[in-house]
């Protein structure tokens, strides 16, 4: 399955049993979106659901996803599949053999512990002398040069519509974020995503059009399934703004 955990190094027979709800449930949607992400596309009317998100309150689901090691293990699977990817088709620059130069991160947000191959970002150095160029392929976990994972800045950018001191406590309880950035966030999702070149391209294929104002919750509500695929929909999505030269900062 292109772009799906199957094609993962080391996902053996346990780690299929722990992930039977994402996968073997909804190895349909999984599919779709393997093959709207593989052609650089989402097609206007994948599956629309709208789910209104509600502003009182943390929905505990999405809180739960982000101390729920499985749901981490998830995103480490598509990551190697998204590398082993990259690894076969070569240097974009000259065609050469490419080999493993993955470097370390310290990711902020992940309220679980975790093997330490979770901070691994998977990227490749071309091995032809005079090219030697680096390529890093589309990551789930980390959104460009931001500290904390996309997940993370996913999710909390979701529930801090309506933000209250009561809320902002609970964050900083459960991943020791600050309102400011909080606030930050927020801003980067309404000024900064909305002006690459890839959500240009992108907005003109979902309709009816995304309400900006409440980004990421109006596009995350585009895609279908329980909270968890939603989530891991919307990962994939961006995944042309996490790979090599960010398009935005």
């Amino acid at each position: 399955m292109l772009g799906g955990a199957f094609g993962a190094p080391g996902f053996g027979f346990d780690m299929l049993l722990a992930f039977d709800r994402f996968i073997l449930g909804k190895a349909a949607l999984l599919v779709l979106l393997a093959t709207t992400t593989g052609a650089g596309i989402i097609a206007s009317g994948l599956a629309i659901v709208v789910i209104t998100i509600e502003p009182g309150g943390l929905n505990p689901l999405y809180r739960d996803l982000l101390a729920d090691a499985t749901f981490h293990e998830l995103l480490l699977a598509y990551d190697r599949d998204l590398a082993d990817t990259a690894r076969f088709e070569g240097c974009a620059r000259c065609g050469g053999v490419v080999h493993c130069a993955p470097y370390w991160r310290k990711p902020r947000g992940r309220p679980c512990r975790l093997r330490r191959e979770h901070d691994q970002r998977f990227s490749f150095c071309c091995a032809v002398d005079g090219c030697r160029s680096r390529a890093t392929p589309p990551s789930l976990r980390f959104l460009g040069r931001k500290v904390y994972l996309a997940a993370t800045v996913v999710l909390i950018a979701i529930m801090q519509h309506g933000t209250t001191d009561r809320r902002m406590r609970e964050l900083t309880a459960l991943i020791g974020v600050s309102r400011r950035t909080v606030e930050r966030w927020c801003k980067w999702w309404r000024k900064h995503f909305t002006a690459t070149s890839f959500w240009r391209s992108e907005r003109a294929k979902l309709m009816p059009p995304v309400d900006v104002d409440r980004l990421p919750a109006s596009l995350i509500e585009r895609f279908a399934g329980d909270d968890t695929d939603r989530l891991v929909a919307l990962l994939r999505f961006m995944g042309p703004l996490t790979g090599g030269r960010m398009q935005a900062r």
